[in-house]
């Protein structure tokens, strides 16, 4: 069993009250796109290269929203992650067609930002932090887990 915690890089575009949510094909969730942090690449360039290869589009990388530990089953093994969410925007993307994957596994959607829960996404703490996270508020938590 690894007993490695992977950093993750992940992005929220929001444009028209719509957040981009990624998909595994054949899986029941969704969840930020982004990726894994690689050695030596910083949170924010790791999330630029990923969002080239999956969606094929350049993107800026705006300001840090906040961190997300999370703990779940994959395959029957436990992963363990932290899960840096940063604003993102790329004139490519809009809400009104959903982008098409370069990766055949994934595949991408819009939802509403008050539909995150509806959505599947994960980590679940994101469901309620996301809107507040956007909206500014200095009053809101910028981190949360799913480890007990």
């Amino acid at each position: 069993m690894s007993k490695a915690v992977e950093i993750i890089s992940r992005g929220v575009c929001l444009k028209a009250g719509k957040v981009l949510l990624c998909h595994t094909k054949g899986a029941a969730n969704t969840y930020l796109p982004g990726g894994h942090v690689e050695f030596g690449e910083s949170a924010r360039e790791s999330l630029r290269r990923e969002i080239a290869e999956e969606l094929g589009v350049a993107c800026r990388v705006g300001r840090f929203l906040g961190v997300v530990e999370h703990t779940f089953r994959q395959k029957g093994r436990r992963v363990c992650e932290v899960n840096l969410v940063f604003e993102f925007s790329s004139a490519g993307l809009s809400p009104r067609r959903s982008p098409s994957s370069k990766e055949s596994h994934i595949e991408f959607l819009w939802t509403e930002l008050g539909k995150l829960a509806a959505a599947g996404m994960e980590p679940g703490p994101l469901r309620g932090l996301l809107p507040r996270w956007i909206k500014g508020s200095g009053h809101a938590e910028r981190f949360a887990s799913t480890f007990l």
